[in-house]
């Protein structure tokens, strides 16, 4: 398939469902040209059900949506740089008329399996999503957090197709919104397919701000009880656990704009202070001042953050403060 332009992608779904292809001819008309049906419910099973348009009178903003108008932008130029990928990028982006929508068609075909069907769980995100405000605005401010602070992420299109740091994030946040509603089950069942899926483990009942990276996301743990502020941005490797077996507020809570470094364990209903910053692998057992710098296992304050918002500037290199701490602490050592 050539370049693709507007009037092209116009007559996709009814080039899909005849089973027919576009071919240029020497004196430049389009000859149409019968080909074996396209198995796109195997590949799509979401869009190959022809599902109704979405009710977008519900979306916030329902004027002008800047990330939105980026994400179908980038679509279509990434179709014509890569034609292998224009019915995927149609399917996928091209075909829905909203963020929303996309997200929830991109989410079933991830999480889908043969017991848990596409065409359910499309229905089930976008049922949630099309009508939570909170949602919709999580989910700009989110996919801008990944913009903003992770270099890795190329596009608005890229992280809302291929990051799964962003899909699960906006998996649980669905899940929580289930959960909310009093459909534990339901809420739990995806909470289960989210960890196999993303390998990311995520209580659908624990509360979790706006403008949040969770990059990578591999082997995050964020446990019932936890709560995570505003702007918060998070390594791989990071868990959120309890200490045992007790019951009731048992899980850590985490300040706006904190920076979790990888490989972090936060144990035990403990406060990280706004703006704090846990240097990867650090082992916290106790609470963590505002603005503060800590390191090491078990970890200790190693230092104060110069920025205003570390999450913000990624900036989790403790090497300096935290040699200059061990220094100290042989030196005070020493002279008792």
């Amino acid at each position: 398939m050539g370049c693709v332009s507007d009037k092209r992608w116009e007559s996709f779904p009814d080039m899909f469902s005849a089973g027919l292809s576009l071919k240029e001819t020497q004196d430049g008309e389009k000859e149409a040209k019968f080909n074996a049906k396209f198995p796109f419910e195997k590949v799509f099973p979401v869009y190959a059900m022809s599902l109704s348009k979405p009710d977008t009178d519900s979306i916030l903003n329902s004027g002008r949506d800047p990330i939105w108008e980026a994400v179908r932008e980038e679509a279509k130029l990434e179709a014509e740089k890569e034609p292998i990928l224009s019915s995927f990028l149609y399917a996928s982006i091209l075909a829905h008329d909203c963020l929303e929508q996309a997200l929830a068609f991109v989410l079933a075909n991830r999480l889908q399996n043969p017991t848990l069907l596409a065409t359910q769980l499309m229905d089930i995100f976008s049922n949630v999503m099309m009508h939570d405000r909170d949602i919709q605005r999580s989910i700009r401010l989110d996919v801008q957090a990944f913009i903003d602070r992770d270099p890795a992420c190329l596009s608005y299109s890229s992280a809302l197709l291929y990051l799964k740091g962003y899909h699960s994030l906006q998996s649980y946040r669905v899940a929580h919104a289930l959960w909310k509603q009093g459909r534990n089950v339901l809420a739990l069942a995806l909470q289960s397919r989210i960890s196999e899926v993303f390998g990311v483990d995520i209580h659908p009942a624990a509360k979790i701000g706006d403008g949040i990276l969770l990059d990578h996301g591999t082997g995050v743990v964020i446990g019932e009880t936890a709560v995570v502020g505003n702007r918060v941005s998070l390594m791989h490797g990071v868990t959120l656990g309890g200490t045992g077996k007790e019951t009731g507020d048992r899980h850590p809570k985490v300040g706006d704009l904190a920076l979790l470094g990888a490989c972090v364990t936060i144990l035990g209903n403990i406060k990280i202070g706004e703006g704090a910053m846990i240097a990867a692998g650090s082992l916290v057992l106790k609470h963590v001042p505002p603005q503060s710098m800590v390191a090491g296992t078990p970890a200790q304050v190693i230092g104060s953050i110069d920025e205003q918002d570390p999450s913000l500037t990624m900036n989790h290199d403790a090497t300096k403060e935290f040699f200059k701490h061990l220094a100290v602490s042989f030196r005070d050592g020493r002279s008792k």
